[in-house]
């Protein structure tokens, strides 16, 4: 996939080409979009959840937003390494996520099964960028990618498990 961004400039070498880096940048860029819909989205149901599962759910969601929000900064870092802007507006989020966030205010289940979807495609994104980053052999951002896929899968597995009856 090629990138919109323009390539980095000559002084840069760090053992990856420009158009590796240009497509691990947008790769993560992706990864970074939907981090960042994943954040509001939990932030907005930790706000607005409630029902009988309201003491549980609301601290949990506070424990996952404040986990992705860190997320992000080293997200955006990445992209900076490789020599490349990081997206930070709504627009280009909305233009990059693979989430789409729902309308209105769902029911408490409804906010758990719409995370368990969120915390999964956002895993999808990260994997689908290990072929790009093991041909580049770009470690950190394999290793960046290794960590934030056991954090989305374990939390999808917890949410998974809160439809269990």
């Amino acid at each position: 996939m090629k990138s919109t961004y323009p390539a980095a400039g000559p002084m840069m070498d760090i053992g990856i080409n420009a158009t590796d880096r240009a497509e691990i940048a947008a790769g993560l860029s992706r990864l970074l979009a939907d981090s960042f819909t994943l954040y509001m989205l939990t932030h907005n149901f930790h706000w607005n959840v409630k029902g009988p599962m309201f003491n549980s759910l609301h601290q949990m969601f506070m424990v996952q937003y404040t986990e992705q929000w860190n997320a992000l900064d080293v997200i955006a870092e990445r992209i900076r390494a490789l020599g490349h802007p990081a997206p930070g507006s709504f627009s280009e989020f909305a233009r990059l996520a693979s989430i789409e966030a729902p309308e209105g205010v769902p029911a408490a289940k409804d906010m758990i099964r719409l995370l368990v979807a969120a915390q999964e495609a956002t895993a999808r994104t990260a994997r689908g960028l290990f072929p790009l980053v093991d041909k580049a052999n770009d470690q950190p951002s394999a290793d960046l990618l290794t960590q934030r896929l056991e954090v989305h899968e374990k939390t999808a597995w917890m949410l998974r498990s809160l439809m269990e009856e």
